[in-house]
Formats: structure tokens, C-alpha cells, sequence
């Protein structure tokens, strides 16, 4: 494909759809929907191209055939609204990581372990700013700067996959593409791959059935947020949920069929003059005032985590987040240390205490490539500790533990046995998922 044949044609359908938008607003007209923009655009691209086969006939020179016409129009709408040259590769279901570090400079990682070496994204690395800024512009709740004044992003692809940009704090622009290659999963769907064990997912379904309060930690791209999904997936759809991210992720509300009443809140950057933002503690706060069910933050990073906590222990159970960490136990250290960062500036033993009252399990992810699968990446689920109390220290116990091969089996007493016995909790029975 010609890609500056595209890039120009998607500069003039651009320019055109631009021009509507105006016209729309001088008319006092509502914008229109997502939806119907994509469908207007369409017609626009079909317009264009009429125009420019005409332009090619006249200048004596073969027009576009139909399958190359066919794929301009799907090469400008990506450019237009999706990923431009990155769209092949989220496209490919067995990609589960996109490194970019400078438009030629394209590494791929597969699900199975497997990297490599990628096509160039962009002719040019002003090509590439040029990409990440039109998805800036209309990924997420509100358009979000980049550029040398706001050189670091964060955002949501159209398709799920999380997207995490800098330039000027690197030699040439660089970013990083996970893809969410398990977006409507299950438990079920994770017993099947081997994270877990059927046991472990009854577990997990009775914890949510019982509201307990749930911290989910792990490595980076250990599957987190997969896992997270998998657990709010059991939360029964009359509930209503409320979520919290810096950049929309966890997509539960794409799903009405599982979840109707959702609300998803996304942190706002300042704008160039420094006023409008909106942190996660506010959200998280707001969040309490909107009626929730249960509220979920996708991703505690620093000062909202005292807020969290709070919220957990002020009647709303049944909370789940993820968090960085490496292993189930150094998770406590963790809060501490954005606990006494936080505007509260809470010490240790408080925030313990506050832990003690919040938090009922955590539950660590890991991943580790496997060589007696040939290498074969695989992530599991490899302890689950329960907290039980605090005495200066939160006090805790593994109740499911790491097994040779490293998945996690019961390994201790369960001291709520009898509370998530009520929700179907049975270790000695079979479980068909």
C-alpha cells in the first residue's frame, strides 16, 4: 500500500469531517455520536477516493482497482480512527506485546515467548508523534496532550490494548503497546489455560460472592488486569459498579450483558495551563457518592490507595484492585510506602491497621517462561494470602501457597471457611467450569 497516498488522503478526510464538527456547532447542533462519526467519515472516504480516481483518470494515469481501492479505504480509516500501520498487528491475536523505539525500530512479542523484529510503523519518527497525537486526541473520555510540553501518555486503544508513549525524555520517541488479547474472560477461561486451579477459581467465585475485599499483585504484564477482569466477571449483573483508572482499561462496561450498570471514571490530565485536572483520589471519593455496588480501581499507583482504603472499610465490600508488587507478603510494604507519599502522610502502623480493616486476600500473579515447555511463557496464579489481623504489622496467612511448579495450592486454614462455605465453597468437591 502506498502509505503517503493514505496519509494524505486521510489529511484531506480529516480536514472535511473538521469542518463539519464547526459547522454542527455555528448550527447549535449535538455533536455527533462516536457511531455516527465513523459512519459519516466513511462516506467521506468513499468521496475522496471518487475524487481521486477522477484526479488519476484525468492526469492520464490508471486509476485504482477495486481491491486497491478496497484497501485505501480501510488503510484511511484505520489511519483515521484506529492504529494506521499499527492495525495488522493488534489485529493478530497471537501478538501480545508491540515495543516501538522509533518509527523502524519494532520489536513483537507473541503469547507462545517468541520475539521479533517488526516493519517500520511510520516513515519517520515525526510520523509517529504525528499517530500517537491523533489517538490522543480520540481515545478515552477527553483528549490528552503530547508533545514536548506533555511528553509522557497513557491511553486505551480502541480495541483494549493499553498504549504508554514518551518523546523528549528519549533519544526518539518510544512506546509501548499491551495488547488485551483476553478482554471478555471468565475464570473458567483461565482455569482452561492453566492459571489456576478449579479449586482456586471456587475459591475466587465464593470470595466474590461473600464481598470480600481483593488486591490482586503481580510484575508488570504478569496478567493483572486479565485476572482482575476474570474475578469482577462472577459479580452478578444487578450490582452497580463503579471503576477508577488512570487510563480506561479494564472495559467492564463494554460488556452490558454482564455488567448493565457501570460507570467508568478516568483520571484528566491538566491542561497546557496546568488547571482541570482531576486525580484518582477525587474519583475515588466521587465514587463513594454515586451509589456503588462495589468499586474497583484498576490500578493503584500512589496517593488514591489511603482513599481506596477508606472506601473498603466504610461498607463498600466486595472491592478489587491491582498493584505492583513482588510477592503476596511485600504488598503490604507497598501501601505503606504510597501511604506515608500520600497527602495524609498516614505512618506505618496506621496504614497497617488501616490494611488489617480493608483488605481480605491478596492474590499474586506471576509469570515465568517454562523450559520444560520449550520456553513457552506462561502466567499463574502462585499465592493467595489472607489477612487476618494487625499487631503493629499486618498479620497474614498463605492460605494457598506455591507448589513445585510453582501454581498455587491450599497450603493453610482459611479462617472465613465457613462464610464462603455458604457461597459454594467446597475444597473436596469437583467443579465443572
Amino acid at each position: 500500500m502506498d502509505h503517503a497516498l493514505v496519509k494524505r488522503l486521510r489529511q484531506e478526510v480529516g480536514d472535511r469531517l473538521a469542518h463539519q464538527r464547526r459547522l454542527d456547532a455555528a448550527a447549535g447542533m449535538q455533536p455527533m455520536s462516536a457511531e455516527d462519526e465513523r459512519q459519516f467519515a466513511r462516506a467521506l472516504i468513499s468521496q475522496v477516493l471518487d475524487e481521486y480516481a477522477r484526479g488519476e483518470i484525468t492526469a492520464g494515469r490508471r486509476p485504482p482497482g477495486a481491491e486497491e481501492e478496497e484497501a485505501l479505504h480501510a488503510g484511511v480509516h484505520a489511519a483515521l480512527f484506529g492504529v494506521g500501520r499499527l492495525q495488522p498487528l493488534l489485529e493478530n491475536t497471537e501478538i501480545e506485546n508491540i515495543d516501538i523505539n522509533g518509527c523502524d525500530r519494532v520489536f513483537i512479542g507473541y503469547a507462545n515467548g517468541l520475539e521479533e523484529m517488526g516493519e517500520p510503523v511510520a516513515d519517520s519518527d515525526e510520523e509517529l508523534v504525528e499517530l500517537i497525537q491523533i489517538l490522543a486526541a480520540y481515545s478515552g473520555l477527553s483528549s490528552r496532550p503530547f508533545d514536548s510540553a506533555n511528553p509522557q501518555l497513557d491511553l486505551r486503544l480502541p480495541d483494549g490494548s493499553r498504549l504508554s508513549a514518551v518523546m523528549d525524555v528519549t533519544l526518539r520517541p518510544a512506546l509501548s503497546i499491551r495488547r488485551a488479547r483476553l478482554g471478555k474472560v471468565f475464570l473458567s477461561d483461565l482455569i482452561g489455560n492453566g492459571t489456576f486451579s478449579s479449586e482456586l477459581g471456587q475459591f475466587f467465585r465464593a470470595a466474590v460472592a461473600a464481598r470480600k475485599n481483593i488486591m490482586i499483585a503481580g510484575a508488570t504484564n504478569a496478567g493483572k488486569t486479565t485476572l482482575l477482569r476474570a474475578i469482577a466477571n462472577e459479580i452478578p449483573p444487578h450490582e452497580r459498579l463503579i471503576t477508577v483508572e488512570r487510563a480506561l482499561e479494564l472495559g467492564l462496561d463494554q460488556f452490558p450483558e454482564l455488567h448493565p450498570n457501570v460507570i467508568a471514571m478516568e483520571q484528566r490530565l491538566p491542561n497546557s495551563e496546568g488547571q482541570g485536572a482531576i486525580s484518582m483520589a477525587e474519583l475515588v471519593r466521587r465514587s463513594l457518592r454515586m451509589n456503588p455496588s462495589r468499586v474497583i480501581v484498576g490500578e493503584v499507583l500512589g496517593d488514591e490507595i489511603v482513599t481506596m482504603l477508606n472506601a473498603m472499610t466504610q461498607g463498600n465490600d466486595g472491592s478489587l484492585s491491582t498493584i505492583h508488587a513482588n510477592s503476596s507478603v511485600e504488598v503490604f510494604n507497598r501501601i505503606a510506602t504510597y501511604a506515608i507519599q500520600s497527602t495524609e502522610r498516614l505512618p506505618i502502623d496506621a496504614t497497617h491497621m488501616l490494611i488489617a480493616g480493608a483488605i481480605d486476600f491478596v492474590v499474586f500473579i506471576e509469570k515465568r517462561n517454562d523450559y520444560a515447555r520449550g520456553g513457552r511463557l506462561r502466567r499463574f496464579v502462585s499465592s493467595v494470602r489472607e489477612v487476618t489481623g494487625c499487631d503493629g504489622r499486618v498479620l497474614s496467612s498463605e492460605v494457598f501457597a506455591p507448589a513445585p511448579d510453582g501454581s498455587a495450592v491450599p497450603n493453610a486454614p482459611i479462617s472465613c471457611i465457613d462464610e464462603l462455605a455458604v457461597y459454594g465453597y467446597d475444597p473436596g468437591r469437583q467443579v465443572m467450569w
